[in-house]
C-alpha cells in the first residue's frame, strides 16, 4: 500500500514544500527517528497533520493565536 501512495504522489507531480522539508531536516536526530514516513509526508505536502506527529513535535510547534 505504501508504494501506491508514493506512485500517486509522483503521478500528481506534487512537490514538497521546501520550507517544510528544511524544518524536518533541522529537527534533532532523536525526533526525526520517531517520525514515520506517513507523518513526514503529511508535513512536507502541507496535509492535515496526524495527532501522533503533533505530539512528537509539541516542543517545536508555536501555535498561532486566533
Amino acid at each position: 500500500m505504501e508504494n501506491k501512495r508514493v506512485t500517486n504522489i509522483m503521478d500528481k507531480k506534487e512537490k514538497p514544500d521546501p520550507e517544510r522539508v528544511a524544518i524536518l531536516r533541522s529537527l534533532p536526530l532523536e525526533v526525526k527517528q520517531q517520525i514515520s514516513g506517513e507523518e513526514a509526508e503529511a508535513f512536507m505536502y502541507n496535509r492535515e497533520l496526524p495527532d501522533s506527529l503533533l505530539e512528537k513535535l509539541k516542543d517545536y510547534i508555536v501555535r498561532e493565536e486566533e
